[in-house]
C-alpha cells in the first residue's frame, strides 16, 4: 500500500501497520506533511503546520513501537480543531482578537491523544469564534471543500472536516456546540460523532452545548478515537463496539422540523432518508415513522445558551475591537440576554431531554435528516448581517442544535451523493449515553453501503 491509499485508508488502518512495523511512523507522518504541503494552500484546512514537531513525535512513536511501550495511536497523524489548545501554540478561535501568547499546555483531549501516541500535524481553520457553519475568516481566509472548491467544507469545525476528506490526517479533532462536528462531516462525506456531553473532557463552551469529538472517514477510526480520549467507556470499548451487530434495533424516522423554523428538505436529503430508511429494514432493523417532540422551548433554549455563550467568549478577548464587524453584532446580541437566562436555560434543558427522549420510548435510535441543501457557496453571506446570516443558515442546518441542547450522543453518517455531486447525509441519534449504539449501527450501514471509497476531486 502506497502512502497515499494509506492516508485514505484512515487512522485504524494505519494504527495497525504502524504496529506491525509494515510502515514506521516517520514515513506515515513524512507522507502526510508532503500532501498537506500540496494541497493545504488549495484547501487551507490548517491554519499552522507543525511539520518539525510532527516529525520528533512521529520518531518517538516508532521507539515505542520498537521497546513495546507504543499507544493504540501510535504514529497516526491528527488534526487539532483551532479551539484546543496545543502547548507552545496560540489558540486563535479564528480571530486576530486573541493575541499572540501561545497555550501553555495542552487541552487533556490533546494530552490523552498524544499519550496513545497520535501525532499532530497541525490547526485546523474554524470561523470566527466558531459562530458559523462555514469555515471563512478576515484572519485567515477562507477553507474550502474538497468535493467542491467553491464550497464551504461547513463549520464551525472546517479545515477539520477538509483535512480529514482530502487525507491530510487520519483522524481530525472537532467540536460541536450546534452541529459542528455533523455539519463539516454531512458537507464532506465523513462520518462524525457529537458525543455525549462530559463524555471527553472540554471547556464546557456556551454554557454546556459544546463537545468535542471526532470527524473520521470510516467508523473504526472514530472508535478508535473515542477510545482514546474518552471517560467511561463501554465493555470492550468503543471499537469492539463499533465491529460488533447491533442486533435488531427499533429506528424511529423523524423529519419534522424544530418549531419556529422555516425550513424545506430538499429532495436529494429527502431522498438520502428515505434511502437509509430502505438500507436499514434490509438489515432487519424495525423502521417506523415517530416524530420527535422539540417543542418550542428547546429552539429557544438552544438560541439563549448560544447567543451568550459567543457573547462571553468575545468580552474575554484581549483585543475584543479586532473582531470582525458581524461577530461584534453577533456577541451584542448575545450581550442583550442576562448571564441569568443563560444559566436558567442550561438547568432547564433536563426536562427538554426527557421531552425529545420520549422517542426512545419505543425507538433504540432515530434516524433524522442531516442539512436541507447542500453545502454553501464560498462568500455566500460576505456582506450580511448577524441576524441575516443567522436566519439564512439556520434554514440550512436545522436539525442538529437540538441535541446539543439534550446533549445526548448523535452521529452524521454518509448518504450517497446529490444531483450535484456533493455528499449527502443523514444523523443516527441515541439515547443518553449510548454512542456504542449508534457506532454498532453505523458501521453495520458502512459493511452494506461503503463510502470511503469514494474520493473528492481535490487529492
Amino acid at each position: 500500500m502506497d502512502t497515499t491509499e494509506l492516508l485514505y485508508a484512515g487512522a485504524a488502518e494505519q494504527a495497525r501497520r504502524v504496529a506491525a512495523r509494515e510502515v514506521s511512523a516517520r514515513e506515515l507522518v513524512e507522507g502526510c506533511l508532503g500532501r498537506i504541503e500540496r494541497l493545504n494552500p488549495v484547501l487551507n484546512a490548517f491554519r499552522v503546520v507543525l511539520a518539525d514537531e510532527a516529525l520528533a513525535a512521529a520518531d518517538a512513536a516508532d521507539a515505542a513501537v520498537a521497546d513495546g511501550s507504543a499507544g493504540p495511536l501510535a504514529g497516526v497523524p491528527v488534526a487539532i480543531k483551532d479551539d484546543a489548545d496545543l502547548a507552545g501554540q496560540i489558540t486563535t478561535h479564528g480571530t486576530a482578537a486573541t493575541g499572540s501568547a501561545p497555550a501553555r499546555e495542552d487541552s487533556e483531549v490533546v494530552r490523552r491523544l498524544r499519550r496513545a501516541g497520535a501525532v499532530p500535524v497541525g490547526k485546523t481553520n474554524v470561523p470566527e469564534l466558531e459562530i458559523w457553519p462555514f469555515t471563512e475568516t478576515l484572519s485567515f481566509g477562507a477553507a474550502r471543500n474538497p468535493w467542491d472548491l467553491d464550497r464551504t467544507p461547513g463549520g464551525s469545525s472546517g479545515g477539520s472536516g477538509a483535512a480529514a476528506a482530502a487525507a491530510l490526517c487520519g483522524v481530525a479533532l472537532g467540536s460541536d456546540g450546534a452541529g459542528s462536528i455533523r455539519i463539516p462531516s454531512s458537507f464532506c462525506g465523513l462520518f462524525g460523532v457529537k458525543t455525549q456531553r462530559g463524555r471527553i473532557p472540554s471547556s464546557d463552551g456556551w454554557h454546556g452545548l459544546s463537545v468535542f469529538g471526532p470527524i473520521a472517514r470510516r467508523v473504526a477510526d472514530a472508535a478508535l478515537f473515542l477510545d482514546a480520549t474518552a471517560d467511561d467507556p463501554p465493555e470492550g470499548g468503543f471499537a469492539q463496539a463499533a465491529a460488533t451487530s447491533p442486533g435488531r434495533l427499533r429506528i424511529a424516522v423523524s423529519t419534522g422540523l424544530p418549531p419556529g423554523i422555516v425550513a424545506r428538505l430538499g429532495a436529494d436529503q429527502r431522498r438520502a432518508i428515505d434511502e437509509m430508511a430502505g438500507v436499514l429494514r434490509e438489515l432487519g432493523h424495525e423502521v417506523f415513522e415517530r416524530e420527535i417532540d422539540y417543542g418550542t422551548a428547546t429552539p429557544r433554549n438552544l438560541l439563549t445558551r448560544y447567543l451568550r455563550g459567543v457573547h462571553d467568549d468575545a468580552a474575554g478577548l484581549p483585543y475584543p475591537g479586532r473582531l470582525e464587524r458581524r461577530s461584534r453584532e453577533f456577541a451584542r446580541m448575545g450581550g442583550a440576554i442576562p448571564a441569568v437566562a443563560a444559566r436558567r436555560a442550561r438547568g432547564g434543558a433536563g426536562a427538554l431531554a426527557d421531552r425529545i427522549g420520549a422517542v426512545f420510548e419505543r425507538a433504540d435510535v432515530a434516524l433524522v435528516p442531516g442539512p436541507t441543501g447542500p453545502p454553501f457557496t464560498i462568500g455566500e453571506f460576505q456582506r450580511s448581517s448577524a441576524a441575516a446570516t443567522l436566519l439564512a443558515v439556520a434554514r440550512r442546518v436545522p436539525y442538529f442544535g437540538p441535541f446539543n441542547v439534550t446533549g445526548q450522543p448523535a452521529a452524521s453518517v454518509p448518504a450517497g451523493f446529490d444531483a450535484l455531486g456533493l455528499p449527502t447525509s443523514v444523523q443516527l441519534v441515541g439515547r443518553l449515553r449510548d454512542e456504542a449504539t449508534l457506532l454498532s449501527l453505523a458501521g453495520q450501514i458502512e459493511q452494506a453501503r461503503p463510502w470511503a471509497d469514494r474520493r473528492p476531486p481535490v487529492g
